[in-house]
C-alpha cells in the first residue's frame, strides 16, 4: 500500500536533491533516494535515509524501490544539468533527461505511484523577449538541455491525460547558496562553485562573456536560494498528496535580476578577498538575461525569497570552507 508520506527523490545525493531530502525529513516526511552518483555524493544523504545507488534508466530498479518502500510520490531531480555541455553532448542529454524520465514514469505506472514533482528549468524559455518571465511566456529553449526539460514537462502532461497522473513542474532559475554547511554545489560549470573554488585555491575567477546586451555586459540571472527551493518541493508534494489542484508549471524566481559582475562584487565583499575577474568568451547556450516572477509559486507553494544576496554568498562560502576543513 503506497504511503503518501514516503517520497522517492531521484538525484537525492546531488546539491539540490540533498537539500530537498532534508526539507522533506524536516517536515516529518520519509524520503527515499535513488542516485547514480555521477554528480552526487553519497555523504550528502543522511545515514537514516534509505539510499539506492542506480540509474533512472533502470526501470526495473525504480519499480522495485517504489514497491519495497511503499512510495507514494516522486520528486524527480535526477538528470544531466549542464546546458553548455549539452550542446556538445545532445544524445547523452536526451538519454538522461528524456529517456530517463520516460522510464521513471513507466515504473511509476507499474507501481501505482500517481504523483510527481518534476525538476524543470528556466532553460525552457531560452532568451526571453520580455524583461520578466511568467509561466505564460513562450518556451524557446536554446540548448539540448533546455529542450530535454521541456520534453520532460510534456511527458508528464501526456501521462496525466493517459493515467490521471498528478503532477507539477518547477522551473528553477539560478539555484545558489547552502542551507547546511554539509551541502555545497560541486558543479564544474556553475558560477558560484567556479568562483569560490578559484578563490579558495588562490586563482583568479573568470567571467564568461562581458559583451551581452545588459547594463554591464555580463549575463543577468535570477538567483534563488537552494533552501527556499527545497521548501517549495515539500509544499508541492503535500498538495499533490492531498489532491489539491496545482498549476502544471511554476517559476521559482525572485523577480529581480543580478548580473555576474554584481555577483563577483558581492563575493569579494563577503569573503574579504579582493580580485578583478578574468574575462573569457561567452559559453554556448547561455542567454543574456533570464528573470522571472514567482507569484504563482508564492500563492500555492510557500515560495518566498527568505535570503538576501549576501546571505546566499555567505552560506555558499561557509559550505565551501567546511568542505575544505576550514573553520569558520
Amino acid at each position: 500500500m503506497a504511503d503518501p508520506n514516503t517520497w522517492l527523490v531521484t538525484g537525492g545525493a546531488g546539491y539540490i536533491g540533498a537539500h530537498v531530502v532534508r526539507a522533506f525529513r524536516d517536515e516529518g516526511l520519509s524520503p527515499v533516494v535513488v542516485d547514480d552518483l555521477s554528480s552526487g555524493h553519497r555523504q550528502f544523504v543522511p545515514e537514516d535515509v534509505p539510499f539506492v545507488e542506480g540509474t533512472i534508466l533502470d526501470e526495473a530498479l525504480l519499480a522495485d524501490v517504489m514497491a519495497r518502500h511503499d512510495v507514494g510520490g516522486v520528486v524527480h531531480v535526477a538528470g544531466f544539468k549542464y546546458a553548455g555541455v549539452s550542446v556538445q553532448r545532445p544524445l547523452h542529454t536526451f538519454e538522461q533527461n528524456v529517456t530517463g524520465t520516460a522510464r521513471l514514469l513507466s515504473a511509476m505506472q507499474t507501481s501505482g505511484v500517481g504523483a510527481i514533482v518534476f525538476s524543470s528549468s528556466a532553460a525552457t524559455y531560452g532568451t526571453p523577449s520580455t524583461e520578466i518571465v511568467t509561466e505564460e511566456s513562450p518556451t524557446r529553449p536554446e540548448s539540448p538541455y533546455g529542450e530535454s526539460k521541456l520534453i520532460g514537462e510534456w511527458l508528464l502532461r501526456d501521462q496525466a491525460v493517459a493515467t490521471g497522473l498528478r503532477h507539477t513542474s518547477l522551473r528553477y532559475f539560478n539555484v545558489v547558496g547552502s542551507a547546511s554547511d554539509e551541502l555545497l554545489d560541486t558543479s564544474p560549470h556553475n558560477l558560484f562553485p567556479l568562483v569560490l573554488d578559484a578563490l579558495a585555491e588562490g586563482r583568479t575567477p573568470k567571467i564568461y562573456g562581458n559583451d551581452y546586451p545588459t547594463p554591464d555586459g555580463t549575463c543577468v540571472r535570477d538567483y534563488v536560494h537552494v533552501g527556499d527551493l527545497a521548501i517549495s518541493h515539500v509544499a508541492a508534494a503535500k498538495a499533490l498528496a492531498a489532491g489539491r489542484p496545482l498549476e502544471p508549471v511554476y517559476n521559482l524566481g525572485s523577480g529581480n535580476g543580478v548580473s555576474v559582475a554584481e555577483i563577483m562584487t558581492a563575493i569579494s565583499r563577503i569573503t574579504g578577498i579582493a580580485f578583478e575577474p578574468e574575462i573569457h568568451p561567452r559559453r554556448p547556450g547561455d542567454p543574456a538575461r533570464i528573470v522571472a516572477l514567482g507569484e504563482l509559486a508564492a500563492r500555492d507553494l510557500d515560495w518566498a525569497m527568505r535570503h538576501s544576496l549576501d546571505d546566499i554568498v555567505e552560506g555558499a562560502w561557509l559550505a565551501r570552507q567546511a568542505a575544505a576543513g576550514i573553520g569558520s
